[in-house]
C-alpha cells in the first residue's frame, strides 16, 4: 500500500485529508487490541464526501491509518492542545482515553521514527508538493483540511460537538477573508450548528502549512460525523441522503474559496499582520 493518493487539480484548492485512511501493516495490525483493531477514530468516508464537489480541486490522501502514525500531529511530538487530552503523532489511547495495543506491544521511539518516515513523511512531501505547485500556478494557495469526529467524546470535549467547526488558529493560518467566508457559511446552513476555533483550532497541518504572508492559505473543517454517517458507531456506515444535505454546504464553501484566490494576492501583508 502506498501512503499516500495525489488527485492534481487546477484549482487554487487543495484539498488535505489525512485521516480517512484505514490501512495498517500486518505487523502492526497484530499488535492492536480489540479497541484497535475497531478504527474507531477514523475519519470515516471524508474522502468519499468531498469527492467530486469542485471538479478542478487537488486531493491528497493519506491511505494508512492515523493508529500506524498520525499525520496530523507534530513530527517532533509536541501537543497541539498543552494541558488538554489529546492523542500524540503515534497514539496508543483511543479518543476515550482506553488502550489500542496489547499489553507489552506500544511502538518505542525507534519504531515511532521508522513509521514518520514510511507513513507520515511521504504524505507531507506530497502535500508540500502539490501546494508548492499550485501556488507556482496562481500566485496563492488554499489548503482546505477535511476532517470528521464522534460528536459526542467526554474524554476530549464536554458535550455534544457542533456540526461544523472551522479551525484557523485563532485567524493565524488564512487571510480574514477566508476565514469570513468559510465561518459565515456554516453559521448560516439551516438544520446545522457551527463554531469558529473552538475546541478545534486546526492541527499541525493547518498551523505549519498555514503562512498568508507566503500566499500559503490553511483551514480545517472537523465535521461531526452525525452529519454524514448512519451511526457513529460500527459499521460506520455512510448515510448518502445525510451526505448529500451536507454536500451542497461545502460544495458552497469550496466554491467561495476557489473564487476567493485572486483577491487573496494583494491581501498578503494583511493576512501576515492579522491575528
Amino acid at each position: 500500500m502506498q501512503p499516500v493518493d495525489v488527485i492534481s487539480g487546477d484549482s487554487p484548492v487543495v484539498l488535505g485529508v489525512p485521516h480517512a485512511g484505514t490501512f495498517v501493516p500486518e505487523d502492526i495490525r497484530a499488535k492492536l487490541n480489540e479497541t484497535g483493531l475497531k478504527l474507531g477514530d477514523t475519519d470515516w468516508h471524508v474522502d468519499r464526501l468531498y469527492s467530486g464537489l469542485l471538479d478542478s480541486a487537488t486531493m491528497v490522501k493519506a491511505n494508512f491509518h492515523r493508529y500506524v502514525i498520525d499525520a496530523n500531529r507534530d513530527p517532533e511530538g509536541v501537543s497541539l492542545y498543552p494541558g488538554q487530552n489529546t492523542t500524540g503523532l503515534c497514539p496508543t489511547t483511543d479518543f476515550d482515553g482506553r488502550p489500542i495495543y496489547r499489553e507489552g506491544t506500544e511502538p518505542d521511539a525507534q519504531e515511532i521514527e521508522a513509521r514518520r518516515l514510511a507513513w507520515h513523511a511521504p504524505y507531507h512531501t506530497a502535500l508540500a508538493a502539490e501546494l508548492e505547485r499550485v501556488k507556482a500556478k496562481h500566485g496563492v494557495a488554499i489548503l482546505y483540511d477535511c476532517h470528521s469526529i464522534r460528536s459526542v467524546i467526554p474524554y476530549l470535549f464536554e458535550g455534544p460537538l457542533p456540526d461544523f467547526n472551522v479551525g484557523t488558529n485563532s485567524g493565524t493560518t488564512c487571510d480574514p477573508d477566508i476565514e469570513a467566508a468559510v465561518a459565515s457559511r456554516t453559521k448560516t446552513a439551516e438544520g446545522y450548528s457551527a463554531i469558529l476555533n473552538g475546541r478545534f483550532k486546526g492541527g499541525w497541518t493547518t498551523r505549519h502549512y498555514g503562512r498568508p504572508a507566503e500566499g500559503l492559505h490553511a483551514i480545517q473543517m472537523e465535521l461531526a460525523q452525525k452529519t454524514h454517517l448512519a451511526t457513529e458507531d460500527l459499521p460506520f456506515a455512510y448515510d448518502k441522503a445525510k451526505a448529500d444535505r451536507l454536500r451542497f454546504h461545502l460544495k458552497d464553501i469550496l466554491s467561495a474559496l476557489e473564487t476567493l484566490a485572486p483577491t487573496l494576492i494583494n491581501n498578503a501583508s494583511r493576512g501576515a499582520n492579522h491575528g
